[in-house]
């Protein structure tokens, strides 16, 4: 049987691109796939079809010779794979490989480039405690970084003098080798280049081909006001040097702000426990209490006052971030009960314990309601 044209397996145009001709291929293996036609018996000998096709139009050198002698260029050793094979009579592992790689191997990082020499640097991530007060107004602050920065001797390169690599010998470039393990084509970066795919001749002797050195760096970090515990700043470019050339990655600080020994906070709010004695809970009256931009505003306690009553003061408390409305000061009252009584102010307190059975409302509420309580139980 004559063996079909292998643009017209494809699909494809005579004379179209690589692009075309992958193009035209993808499609072609995808619909011919066998696990997706289980139900052609023809389906495998078609998809091997599509490979041996592609896998000589998809070489230039393959291709301008099927162009000009069609298929006897690879009869009677005429060309095609080494050894005078014929495209079509290599292992069903070896085209599986390439059709896996040719249909994802964009997704998976590509074939036959290798990697390139340059990469990117590192992230990297620092943590930095800031007080209340500097959370409040904001401020800059000067950190030390351990990191790697671009080699001075060799300007990043990796190479004395700044000298170009050389193609790695052993994956022609590629940063990447294959071994077959039975059925399967399995692929591990170059071993003798890392998987860069080129090699350096004469390392630089500060990096020793890395490009980068580790050093310490010092960074002024604008802090802005209203930053809170979990607060993310990033610095482009200020992360780990990239190898051999490679651009930095980025430096992210992490912000802890530490608790204070007055306020609470609660996002924007502030919120401070005050205590005041049972006398003045009980006559009312002003006291003064501290805010945090170091200021002191005066509240009015109002007459009778309990435990957990709050006020508010507008707009006293932590700045919006990025330009934000303040948030609130919430004041809460702890009446506190005097102890270590002396004879004379346990007295006065008997007889003023006397003199108040009816300045007690919320108790006369209470107790009443237990009476009911027994007296129902009893019935």
């Amino acid at each position: 049987m004559a063996k079909r044209d292998y643009y017209e397996v494809l699909g494809a145009a005579k004379g179209a691109s690589a692009d075309e001709l992958k193009k035209a291929y993808r499609k072609k293996a995808k619909e011919l796939h066998p696990d997706r036609n289980s139900d052609n018996p023809n389906a495998e000998a078609q998809f091997k079809e599509v490979n041996e096709a592609y896998d000589v139009l998809k070489d230039a050198e393959k291709k301008a010779a099927y162009d000009r002698f069609g298929h006897a260029a690879f009869e009677g050793g005429m060309g095609g794979r080494p050894g005078g094979g014929h495209p079509g009579q290599g292992d069903f592992a070896s085209a599986f490989s390439d059709v896996f790689d040719d249909l994802f191997g964009d997704f998976m990082g590509g074939r036959g480039g290798g990697r390139s020499r340059a990469q990117r640097g590192s992230d990297l991530r620092y943590n930095l405690r800031v007080n209340l007060e500097e959370a409040y107004s904001g401020l800059q602050k000067t950190i030390n970084v351990p990191t790697s920065v671009a080699c001075d001797e060799c300007e990043g390169s990796g190479s004395e003098s700044g000298a170009e690599p050389s193609v790695c010998p052993t994956c022609q470039g590629m940063g990447k080798v294959r071994a077959q393990q039975g059925f399967f084509t399995v692929e591990r970066a170059c071993p003798t280049c890392q998987g860069t795919g080129q090699m350096i001749q004469n390392p630089c002797k500060s990096c020793h081909g890395a490009g980068r050195i580790e050093k310490e760096r010092s960074l002024a970090v604008n802090i802005p006001a209203g930053v809170e515990t979990g607060t993310r700043i990033r610095l482009a470019g200020e992360g780990e040097a990239g190898l051999r050339g490679g651009p930095p990655g980025d430096l992210y600080i992490f912000i802890e702000v530490t608790e204070h020994a007055i306020f609470d906070r609660e996002g924007t709010h502030l919120h401070c426990r005050v205590p005041v004695s049972m006398s003045a809970a009980a006559l009312g009256g002003d006291i003064e209490v501290p805010t945090i931009d170091g200021g002191r505003s005066r509240v009015k306690i109002p007459s009778g006052s309990q435990s957990g009553r709050q006020m508010r003061l507008r707009a006293k408390g932590m700045p919006g971030l990025r330009g934000g409305p303040n948030g609130d000061m919430y004041i809460e009252l702890a009446v506190e009960t005097p102890v270590n009584l002396t004879s004379k102010q346990k007295e006065l307190l008997r007889e003023f314990e006397k003199l108040s059975e009816e300045n007690n409302p919320e108790s006369t509420n209470f107790f009443s309601k237990v009476k009911n309580f027994w007296d129902g139980m009893k019935s």
